[in-house]
């Protein structure tokens, strides 16, 4: 009997990436670890446990993903399309709910138990209809035409505006354009045609601040990079706030349930620590090794995605590969930048560290997409 158990778990893991489980995993659970210390103050294990129930869906969900061939699921591109517009569309029904910070960006289903955040699921099935396209253009067409770029550009600005009209989520839409630019740039896209694309952004973000169409205190956000000194008891609490967390962490940290800001419930702490800001937390209790082995994990991840990414077995899943680290790369890079007062607050979570179901989950079953790419680009007689 134990034999057998032993040889279908072995099955099991013959199916996936271990080293990519394995990384991720650690990254969860380092990330639990700071979320329990985050919300210790609270009195409450409520975060932990909605968390570590999302790290168990989530693991379902990568050993799941594996085992679907990304080729033959491409071809429903028509049938998710669909499913990304009508999910967005959610969002202006009563079912979609204010965050709390002026973002129309989640689904409140009566009687189920989490809510669901429309921006994590599309940026997977994004990425599939992205990759046929991308590989459509380069077989029967050609890439960098006019025809095909414009074909991607109203892609991407149409799933981009429907996005931002539906919902206000800024940093979901900038994480959409990232994965695009990415995908575009590794299937071959000219550089004249990026380099076209960041003027039109550039000019259209100025006329959109000349007319008014970005609220004040979005403005404000971007201002206070220039002069951190604009509104540190208003707009800028929360990075100024961030930057004295990480600087009194030191080398080493205040250590895990002692941090002063951490542990603190008055309302001069440090706001949203479990979220948008847990990376200053990790660096007010685990100092800069905490902080350095946070991003070492994620790094070995990006790495993992790009090494499978490099010995997929079709350009559609070497495009997949792009796409799932572009996502880990640039919602890194802004939150860890927000957490330094580098770039303003929009609202990105650390990946796998900070707390949210919606985002864990699909976290997962985007590692476990990149897991079956790899299965499928081993020899035969490895798989």
């Amino acid at each position: 009997m134990f034999q057998r158990v032993r040889n279908a778990i072995g099955d099991i893991f013959q199916q996936v990436d271990p080293v990519l489980l394995a990384l991720c995993c650690a990254a969860t659970l380092f990330g639990l670890v700071e979320i329990a210390s985050a919300t210790h103050y609270m009195g409450t294990l409520r975060y932990v446990l909605v968390q570590g129930g999302a790290a168990v869906i989530g693991v379902l969900a990568y050993f799941l993903m594996s085992l679907v061939d990304l080729n033959e699921l491409s071809k429903g591109w028509k049938w998710m399309l669909l499913f990304n517009v009508v999910l967005i569309l959610l969002l202006r029904t009563p079912l979609g709910v204010d965050d709390g910070t002026g973002n129309r960006a989640w689904l409140y289903i009566p009687h189920f138990p989490v809510s669901l955040q429309p921006a994590e699921l599309v940026k997977l099935t994004f990425a599939v209809i992205l990759a046929r396209q991308l590989v459509w253009l380069q077989e029967e067409k050609k890439l960098n035409a006019v025809p095909s770029v414009a074909f991607l550009g109203a892609h991407i600005l149409g799933l981009v505006g429907l996005y931002y009209m539906a919902s206000g989520d800024m940093g979901s839409a900038l994480v959409y354009i990232f994965i695009f630019a990415c995908m575009a740039f590794a299937a071959g896209v000219k550089a004249r045609w990026f380099a076209l694309g960041l003027a039109g952004g550039g000019a259209a973000f100025y006329l959109l601040w000349e007319l008014d169409k970005i609220s004040d205190y979005m403005k404000d956000r971007f201002r206070l990079i220039l002069d951190h000194d604009l509104d540190p008891q208003g707009v800028g609490w929360h990075q100024s706030r961030s930057l004295l967390a990480l600087g009194s962490g030191k080398l080493t940290g205040q250590g895990l349930f002692h941090g002063t800001q951490t542990q603190s419930e008055f309302s001069w702490s440090l706001p949203a620590r479990h979220t948008d800001f847990i990376f200053s937390a990790i660096g007010e209790e685990l100092g800069l090794l905490g902080c350095v082995a946070a991003l070492a994990l994620l790094t070995a991840i990006v790495i993992r995605c790009l090494v499978v990414a490099y010995r997929a077995r079709t350009r559609l899943e070497s495009y997949i590969c792009v796409a799932m680290a572009a996502m880990l790369i640039f919602q890194t890079v802004i939150n860890v930048g927000m957490c330094l007062f580098l770039v303003p607050v929009i609202g990105l979570t650390l990946p796998f560290f900070s707390y949210g179901g919606s985002s864990l989950v699909t976290l997962f079953a985007a590692m476990g997409m990149v897991s079956g790419i790899r299965k499928r680009s081993l020899p035969e007689w490895l798989r």
